[in-house]
């Protein structure tokens, strides 16, 4: 139970800075309620859940080689530029205020949630958290606390979306469409830097190649 407990709280640090999820999750909490927002959380964590199970089974030295890594930078930037470009483009569409009926898909939002994780940041950060775990996967009981590990970390995510979005979603009610509108510009902005931060890593990781 200590184990876990810990491992809520690294999930719950983990989970704090803003990053390309918690962009997108606060986006459509604005635009669409609490159960788009959360869409793109279980879109995230769906990602994070595949990776724990590859990881388990030992794909971690796979994912970590820099010729796996270095296209995922480009591919991560990409969409991430299609999400902004959709986030700035449209922010006066699709928005509806608190009380009206939300027309627009669940299954397009959790879409977007697969999309913004899947990325080499997000890799990167699940072979360095189960590094150590993984070591001694098959020796005793480590099976069952790299099981223990990856659900205390999982649970502070989810702690940590639900606080989120209860937060966006009171906020919500009190802002009007033209204020929502500028929310998803701004997140467009957002976004649109962590794309272009994933060009940066994408060079670096060629320069020092060379």
């Amino acid at each position: 139970m200590s184990l876990y407990v810990a491992y809520v709280m690294v999930g719950l640090a983990i989970a704090m800075p803003v990053g390309a999820i918690t962009v997108e999750m606060t986006k459509q909490g604005l635009k669409n309620g609490f159960m788009h927002g959360w869409a793109v959380g279980i879109g995230g964590m769906t990602i994070d859940v595949l990776l724990i199970v590859a990881l388990y089974f030992g794909l971690a030295q796979f994912l970590s080689l820099p010729f796996i890594q270095m296209p995922l930078w480009i591919i991560g930037a990409v969409f991430l530029f299609m999400l902004a470009y959709d986030s700035i483009k449209n922010a006066d569409k699709d928005i509806t205020l608190a009380g009206e009926k939300v027309e627009k898909s669940l299954f397009m939002t959790y879409r977007n949630g697969l999309i913004v994780a899947v990325s080499p940041g997000n890799l990167v950060f699940w072979v360095s958290v189960f590094g150590t775990v993984l070591a001694d996967s098959y020796k005793g009981d480590s099976p069952n606390q790299f099981l223990i590990v990856a659900f205390g970390i999982l649970s502070g995510i989810l702690l940590h979306d639900i606080g989120l979005l209860t937060i966006v979603s009171l906020t919500r009610k009190v802002m009007n469409q033209q204020m929502i509108k500028w929310a998803s510009i701004v997140a467009g902005i957002l976004l649109l830097g962590f794309g272009c931060y994933f060009i940066f890593e994408f060079y670096v990781d060629v320069k020092s190649m060379l």
